[in-house]
């Protein structure tokens, strides 16, 4: 059994220290069994980056938009709720873990939303924009502005949230902008309301795979950037945040930039 005093040890072997703010994505099986089980490895995060550290994760949001068309269910169909509203199961278990943990925050972009735990939780799910939820009014711009870092723990390379933010900074034509309608709590009321972002849901422009995102991810640890190596018997990865994007858009702008 693995125990939160020898994650902890890991974490911090592996370059995570007090007062960082990290985007964790946890593929919590691959880790291998944990004493405790999710809420130690939850436990040895907030233990190594201390008081003043925050720990983030990506929750989107649980919510069948392939119903907005059927009028006869609008009525049934509970609003989102940064407080209630359950993480998309997508993103595995780990957000959803996270955003329940007493003390954690969640921001109000539902598509976007963000759960944070820590010393700037609250200021990093602030004034999430709800258009564009992914550009630097987000919690991933805040976490590129405070100088955090994104850890793939056990989590595939094509995962990494993070490079969203980037492909909304980057300046390349043609990409994919998506508008849909989502139910909200405006003053207590709910009101349906048009949201509009570049399309997460698929490679932004024509040309990329599907998984795209490892091959960035890729590239920029071949540049000697960032660390790889196991945390429990998960394979990882963890870069800073800001040198991760700055590598993305870079990546994306010489092969599709403007000419």
């Amino acid at each position: 059994m693995i125990t939160r005093q020898a994650l902890a040890e890991q974490l911090a072997e592996f370059g995570l220290v007090s007062g960082d703010a990290v985007l964790v994505h946890a593929g919590l099986r691959s880790i291998g069994p944990i004493l405790g089980g999710p809420d130690s490895l939850i436990g040895a995060l907030t233990d190594v980056v201390g008081p003043s550290g925050t720990i983030l994760g990506y929750c989107d949001w649980q919510f069948d938009d392939g119903v907005i068309d059927r009028a006869e269910l609008r009525a049934h169909i509970a609003p989102f709720d940064p407080a209630a509203s359950r993480s998309i199961r997508d993103n595995g278990a780990f957000p959803e873990l996270l955003r329940t943990r007493p003390g954690a925050l969640r921001s109000a972009s539902p598509g976007a939303s963000c759960a944070a735990l820590g010393g700037r939780a609250a200021w990093f799910v602030a004034d999430h924009a709800l258009d564009y939820g992914y550009g630097p009014q987000s919690p991933f711009g805040k976490l590129v502005a405070a100088g955090g870092k994104t850890l793939l723990l056990g989590a595939p390379l094509d995962t990494m949230t993070l490079l969203h933010h980037a492909e909304h900074l980057a300046d390349i034509p043609g990409k994919r902008i998506r508008r849909y309608q989502t139910p909200i709590l405006v003053d207590g009321q709910i009101v349906w309301r048009w949201f509009e972002e570049f399309d997460t849901g698929i490679p932004i422009i024509d040309g990329l795979a599907d998984d795209y995102f490892a091959d960035v991810v890729e590239d920029f640890l071949a540049t000697g950037q960032g660390r790889r190596g196991l945390i429990g018997y998960a394979p990882s990865v963890l870069v800073e945040a800001s040198p991760m994007v700055e590598f993305a858009v870079s990546w994306l702008e010489r092969r599709f930039g403007r000419s």
